[in-house]
This record gives structure tokens, C-alpha cells and sequence, in this order.
């Protein structure tokens, strides 16, 4: 199977157990989302390849930062949202493993994620701010921080600017929104890319999608 692998905690407990699967026998090719990812399969002895050699997946496993209506998906709470569209988009099916917390009636409680082009941030930041506005953002713009409080750089060398929206009505209209953006990179709503979600809860796991 060629299979892509997700990025952020769930995802790495996921990557932990293809680690054991693999090590009794599955057999799998597989794209990470991220350098951690990479660098946790690496260690796991799962095989690994990229995009070029391998344009096309089967399936993409990753996590979710938030799930809405109709699957759609805020993603990016790791850093990776870019590399993860990019082989999620890839690949024939999209699943999302997520607990029960995940789940929204309206996305954007969760800080959108945009990730964006260091040259002309301060530029780009007034651009986002703007389509807050025309969006009815309820909160405000931030650059995103590492773990040491310098600025984070995504694997791709890019910035992440968290958007506060609150309530996330249209989230096709603010995706284009976003896209004509000269400086935005991508964003973190992955709209029509995940085919099926797995909800842990208490009850135990719940089934969203085909």
C-alpha cells in the first residue's frame, strides 16, 4: 500500500503502530507530512518515499484539529498543513482519526492556520486582516510562536499567521478569499479532501463518511 502518513499527536501514535505492523510483516511505502513524521518512521524502519517517485497514494491517515459539517476540516495545529493538503490531495481517500472533542457544528473555534510567505509578512498580515473583517472575525491575527518563543518556520521555510474567526460560516468563500491572497502560501481548511472520519468517545468509535 502506498500510504501517507499525518502529522501532530494523533498521527504519531498512528505512526507508532504501522511501526509494529510493519515490523511483522506489512508492507507498505510510505510519504510523511512532515520532517517529525519522517524522522519518527525512519526510526520505526518504515519505508519511506516522496512524491516524485511516488505521485500517487492510496490513502492518506492524518488527524484533524477540527471537524465540521460535511467533513470539512481545520487542520495546521502541527505546522504541517501545506505538506499535508499536498499529499492528502494526492492521494484516492482521506481519513481522519480524531477524538470525540474534534467534532464542531460550525468551524473556526479552532484558529485557522495560514501559512505564508516570510518576504512581505507585514504586507500579507494587513491582507488576512482584512478578510477577517469581511468575514466577521471574532478575534484577532497572530504569528505563530515555537516552543522557545522565537517565531516558528515551517518545514517549507514559511510563516504560520493563526487566525481567530470564532465562526466559520462560509468556509469555501473565505478559502478563495484567502488563495487570492499573493502572499498566503496555504491554509488550514481542507474542504472536500477527507473521505471518512473515526471519532473516539466514551461510547467508543463512531463512523462519519463513506
Amino acid at each position: 500500500m502506498r500510504l501517507g502518513l499525518g502529522t501532530g499527536s494523533t498521527a504519531k501514535h498512528l505512526v507508532d503502530l504501522l511501526g509494529e505492523r510493519v515490523a511483522a510483516g506489512l508492507e507498505v511505502l510510505c510519504i510523511p507530512t512532515s520532517e517529525a513524521t519522517a524522522a519518527q518512521a525512519r526510526s520505526l524502519n518504515i519505508p519511506l518515499t516522496d512524491l516524485e517517485t511516488t505521485p500517487q497514494l492510496g490513502l492518506t491517515i492524518d488527524g484533524a484539529d477540527e471537524i465540521g459539517p460535511g467533513l470539512a476540516l481545520i487542520k495546521g495545529g502541527g505546522g504541517a498543513l501545506l505538506r499535508e493538503k499536498i499529499v492528502a490531495a494526492a492521494s484516492k481517500r482521506m481519513i481522519v482519526i480524531a477524538d470525540a472533542s474534534k467534532l464542531v457544528a460550525t468551524l473556526g473555534r479552532f484558529p485557522l492556520p495560514v501559512e505564508v510567505n516570510i518576504f512581505g509578512l507585514g504586507a500579507t498580515a494587513i491582507a488576512i486582516e482584512a478578510v477577517m473583517d469581511r468575514f466577521g472575525a471574532e478575534g484577532g491575527l497572530v504569528r505563530r510562536l515555537g516552543a522557545d518563543g522565537s517565531p516558528f518556520v515551517t518545514d517549507g521555510g514559511h510563516a504560520i499567521l493563526d487566525a481567530s474567526f470564532g465562526r466559520i460560516s462560509e468556509p469555501e468563500a473565505l478559502s478563495d478569499a484567502l488563495l487570492e491572497i499573493p502572499g498566503v502560501v496555504e491554509h488550514g481548511l481542507f474542504i472536500g479532501l477527507c473521505d471518512r472520519a473515526y471519532i473516539a468517545g466514551d461510547a467508543g468509535v463512531t463512523v462519519i463518511g463513506a
